[in-house]
């Protein structure tokens, strides 16, 4: 059994049984790739996958076993060679982040501009996606770090630190006759078409939650995971809007108004997940703190150490409570 076997079946099961596309990303040969496959099958004497012909029809139940080791040798290999190079130069190595869009293009940029500053050296790759997918990449280890505020709980791997809570806003055009109202209510809101985040994505769950705890039944006309396109459709007399308040800019978007709803729903929390057996070099480490200041050394250490149990529960409601609100 050789670790670049690993690797082959690794990425032909990432690329959903695609050998050619599992050849490209190895930059290797496609039929290099089928034989090493038929090589590891035989030295194990059981089917990773099955065929259909020429291709490949689906896992097998030891193929999914097998497929579970492997991603932990994987994830392991990787650890070393990040302790290595910490050793050998601690400024340089790769990190991946996955995170959603409103993550993406609200929350993470003076992170990324510091840290960019502070590492050159090292490569760094966003990823945009699904919660669910994007705590995904970081159980199976195609992500180094998950951002987001919904999902991450599903995903026993991963270590998941609180890092900020935020509320949100509703977005009306300044002749809105919602506009001069004082005080929202969620009842003003169920009379209006509502624009907002799709089921999923940015706290959509709490906005929910919250109508359904009233026994109101809000007309949601149009969803989208981008708070831009929400704004376009406000502006387009759609309905309203319900974003996070981060994602409204008073300067570029002062044709709108902001009315505040953080009394109508529930604040959200936004998390940093990595796996409980990522080995975290130190501009990883700095990359957290840097997006989340209360995550010091000390805190992350604590959370590694402690992860899963009691102990790692208490630092959590520690943290809870100490978070800042954006």
């Amino acid at each position: 059994m050789k670790l670049r076997q690993l690797e082959y079946i690794h990425e032909v099961a990432r690329q959903n049984l695609n050998i050619t596309a599992a050849a490209r990303m190895l930059h290797t040969s496609q039929p290099g790739v089928s034989k090493q496959i038929r090589l590891l099958e035989d030295e194990l004497g059981v089917l990773i996958f099955e065929r259909n012909g020429k291709h490949l029809d689906r896992i097998t139940p030891a193929g999914e076993r097998i497929l579970t080791t492997t991603r932990r040798i994987l994830s392991e290999v990787a650890n070393i060679n990040r302790t290595a190079s910490e050793f050998a130069d601690a400024d340089r190595g790769s990190l991946r982040v996955a995170t959603t869009h409103t993550q993406a293009r609200y929350a993470l940029p003076p992170t990324i501009a510091g840290f960019r500053s502070a590492y050159p050296k090292v490569s760094l790759h966003i990823n945009q996606g699904a919660p669910p997918q994007i705590a995904g990449w970081a159980a199976a280890g195609d992500a180094d770090f998950a951002i987001a505020t919904e999902a991450l709980e599903h995903f026993d791997e991963l270590i998941m630190l609180p890092c900020y809570h935020w509320n949100r806003c509703v977005l009306v055009p300044a002749d809105h006759p919602l506009a001069e109202v004082e005080s929202l209510t969620l009842e003003a809101l169920a009379e209006h078409p509502l624009v907002t985040y799709t089921f999923g994505f940015t706290g959509r769950s709490q906005l929910d939650m919250a109508f359904a705890e009233h026994e109101l039944t809000p007309d949601v006309v149009l969803t989208a995971v981008d708070a831009d396109v929400i704004k376009t459709y406000v502006r387009l007399g759609l309905g309203i809007g319900v974003i996070a308040n981060m994602a409204y800019d008073p300067e570029a978007d002062s044709d709108l108004v902001s009315l505040d709803a953080s009394h109508l729903f529930p604040s959200s929390t936004t998390h940093i997940g990595f796996r409980h057996n990522l080995f975290l070099a130190g501009y990883m480490r700095r990359f957290i703190q840097m997006f989340a200041s209360h995550l010091t050394e000390d805190v992350i250490e604590r959370a590694v150490q402690s992860y899963p149990g009691p102990s790692f529960d208490d630092l959590r409601s520690e943290l809870w409570s100490k978070l800042p609100t954006r």
